[in-house]
This record gives C-alpha cells, structure tokens and sequence, in this order.
C-alpha cells in the first residue's frame, strides 16, 4: 500500500484506478517540452481516457503532479481548497461545501431553458459571462469533429455556447483546451464535473498564467462518469452503426413527460433518427453504476464544492415532474452571488432561495453514495494508493445497504470487463443477458430496501 505522504506519479493513479481522466497532468507547461513523444490522452481498453507517456513521464509525471492531480493523496481536499477561494461562504454540512445563496429554478429569458437538459442556466450563466466581458471565451464540452462524439473545446459567442449545451454523458479531457488557454491571452471561463473543476483549482495555485487567465469556475453536479462504451452498448441495443452517427441527446427534452424520464437520441449522417428511453435499455438505471469509471467510486464531492458556481437538476416533487427542467444553483463566490441577483431583479430568471436542507434533497442519492457509500467502499481498499477522503471508512451499516453497495461496485467492474471482451468477440447478446439480470438483481435490492425503510419509518415510536 502505498503511503498518503508518497509522491505518486500518473502510473500509480492509473494502477489504483484513481484516474479520472482530467487531462491536467498532460496539460501542464513542461508537459508539451518533453520529447519523443510528448504525454497524450487516449481512450483505453474500457473506453475511458488515461494520460500515455514515456516510461519516465509515467512514473513522476510534471514536477508538480502529486499537487495538482485530482485523486492525489498529497492534494488539498475540496474542503480545504474551498475555504481558501471562499472565505467569506457560510459552511454547510449537507454536502454542498461554502455558499453564499442557493436557489431552485431555471433561465427566463426566452431560448435557454429550451436548450438545456435541465433549467438553462448553465448555459446562461456561461453566456452572460461573455455578454458582459468578463470572459472572453468559455471553456466546455460540445460536439466533437476528432473522432470522438464530444470534447472540450473554447466559445467565444453565445451562438458556441448554445451549440454545446446538454449534459453529455461521455468521456472528455481538458488537456488541449487547457493548453489552449496557456497559449492565447484572455480570460476564461472553465466548466465541468467537481473532479475537473478541483483539478482546475490545483492547477491555478501552481501555475500563475493559469490562474490569471482561468477567472471563473462554473461546477456540474455528478454522480458519476461514464465510459465511451454507454454510448456503444446504447447503439448496438437501437441497431444503429456508430460510423453513421452524427450527434447524440442523452436526454431529449420533452414538456409532456417528467424531467427524469431520460431518452437517449441518435442523429444519423443521413437525417434519420433513432431514439430510446432509458429504462427500456439494460443500462437504463443510472443509479446501478454501468460503465462507471472506477475512480468515482472514490470521490466525495458532489456539487462541485470548488466551483464559483455550481448547477444541478432539482430532482425533488414539484421539479422533477417538470418536462421542462428545472435547475438548483449554488452561487460561492460574491461575483456570481451578484450575478445572480441582478438577473433576479430584472426578471431575466426566475428563481426561488432555498436551503441547503433543500439542495441536499435534490441530491439525497448522490450524497449517500457519496458518504455513506464511500465509507463503506474504503473499508475494501487493500492495494494501491490510499486516497485522502473526507469521511472515514465505516463498516456499521445494515447489511441492505452493504449489499447493495456491493452489487453497484459489482456491475461498475463486471460491466466495464464484460462489455470489453464482448467487443473483442462479438458476444453482446451474452453481455446484454448479463446486464439486465445484474439490473433486475440490484433493482430488487434497492426495491426491497426502500419499502423496508417506508415501513420502519411509518412505524410509531417507542416512548
């Protein structure tokens, strides 16, 4: 085991399963000077992006790697990066980090909420940063032209923000927009899922030019990152060739249904379309951990406790049933604090204050995967790095809840091997049956528990 004080290099955090493919270490100034070759991401045998380089890079990575790594053991947690961005942010202890303000709500203004998965307002947000210039460009995740569906890339109109809106549950890295912003003078704006934000906020406390130039952070809530391979298990179950797609929607928005209700959409080269809920597919459920990229089985932050701002889906009644969507922000910063407020004032959104009591209902699944989970998950940890996590491990659960944490680590493993050796054989028949008995299996699991804890809470008592 290797020791919390020990200066892990990007092999050991790859090894340990702990990489969460941010690109960073790649992205860091010396990075490009080394040659032959310099250090890239690559998609690995499971679909998920890993950082590649030469033998040595491997081993120490940039001389600040141990720093400036997300899942690094010797980085400052989310708690203690916070408190030095927000020092004047009231503490909550329900998850959700410093804030100055938390509402529930969505965009207004006509044609964002429209756009967007949820309420609009990450994209307006992003875009107001640019109409006011305190940006000059927006650093997110839209549709790709390298290969892959989707990738980070710089907006510099509200046109390329409106183009990249929609949650994409898909495997991206910020190295070369990173270097990109390295490169080109300006002010940025970065926004992305809590581990990526907090490798940002690494990154700015190492390296002046990226703290100059990265001036606002705009967080997603998660629960956690698929592989590439949800798209092509998605793909083979709707019998659409994944040559001939052109764009894909992981939740199509329609009014008349319930914001939870996801459907998956392709967009073929030709102009059709092929589309499916996601509970008529074997990885439907997304709470069960298909094609989970294993380090988020370590992670504590759900709503980006590190960003300026941060943005989830209001999954509590009435919200939920709002085809329309609906978004819960949390302003940290007094800049998006005032941010908020003025567009408050004039009408520009609609949004409502609410507690963080409030936000950590939106997100109860999230945050008991992320705490009472994980401190079940850490008692496993036998080899590898020992990451630094903010709860400590706990084996004193009901044995229910053991068990379906169990069967969720089962399928995020079982999934990600099976799928590959289906790939390599052509057998996805055989990993489909598997999948939707896995399904079924946690389902009931988690069925049974829930009615068992309806009636025990229903249940008078004891004076």
């Amino acid at each position: 085991m290797t020791s919390p004080s020990s200066r892990p290099g990007p092999r050991d955090v790859v090894r340990s399963g702990l990489c969460v493919g941010c690109g960073s270490c790649v992205a860091q100034g010396d990075a490009a000077a080394i040659a032959p070759p310099p250090p890239r991401m690559v998609l690995d045998g499971h679909g998920e992006l890993k950082p590649r380089g030469e033998p040595g890079w491997m081993r120490h990575g940039p001389p600040a790697f141990a720093r400036t790594c997300p899942s690094s053991p010797v980085a400052l947690d989310e708690t203690r990066i916070a408190a030095e961005l927000f020092p004047g942010a009231a503490c909550s202890d329900e998850g959700m980090g410093r804030f100055l303000g938390a509402y529930v709500g969505f965009a207004a203004e006509p044609g964002w909420r429209e756009r967007g998965s949820s309420g609009g307002l990450v994209s307006w947000v992003a875009a107001e940063l640019l109409r006011t210039g305190r940006v000059d460009g927006v650093a997110h995740v839209g549709p790709s032209d390298n290969g892959r569906l989707f990738c980070y890339r710089l907006s510099r109109s509200l046109a390329e923000i409106q183009a990249g809106a929609k949650s994409r549950y898909y495997p991206v890295d910020m190295s070369e927009v990173l270097a990109e912003i390295r490169a080109v003078p300006g002010r940025y704006a970065v926004v992305g899922v809590p581990c990526f934000i907090k490798a940002v906020q690494l990154l700015r406390r190492e390296d002046a030019l990226v703290r100059e130039r990265v001036v606002v952070t705009l967080g997603l809530f998660c629960g956690h990152m698929k592989s590439a391979r949800l798209v092509e298990s998605f793909a083979q179950q709707m019998q659409v060739p994944l040559a001939e797609v052109e764009g894909m929607d992981f939740r199509l928005k329609d009014a008349r249904r319930p914001a939870n209700w996801y459907t998956a959409q392709f967009r073929l080269r030709d102009g059709r379309t092929a589309q499916r809920d996601w509970f008529h597919l074997a990885e439907g459920d997304w709470g069960a951990g298909f094609f989970q990229n294993e380090a988020c089985n370590f992670c504590d932050d759900v709503m980006a406790e590190t960003a300026d701002i941060s943005f989830g889906d209001a999954w509590v009644e009435p919200y939920a049933s709002d085809g329309r969507g609906t978004n819960v922000v949390i302003a940290r910063s007094p800049e998006m604090q005032a941010l908020l407020s003025r567009a408050l004032a004039t009408r520009r959104l609609a949004l409502d204050p609410v507690g963080a009591d409030f936000v950590a209902r939106t997100q109860a699944a999230g945050l008991r995967q992320r705490r009472e989970g994980l401190a079940y998950r850490l008692t496993w940890r036998r080899s590898g790095l020992r990451p630094r996590k903010r709860v400590s491990p706990e084996r004193a659960l009901p044995w229910r809840r053991k068990l379906i944490y169990r069967a969720r680590a089962a399928i995020s493993t079982w999934s990600r091997r099976l799928f590959r050796l289906a790939r390599a054989t052509g057998k996805y028949r055989l990993y489909r049956w598997w999948a939707r008995h896995a399904l079924a299996l946690y389902q009931g699991l988690a069925y049974s528990t829930g009615r068992l804890g309806a009636w025990l809470a229903a249940r008078p008592h004891a004076e």
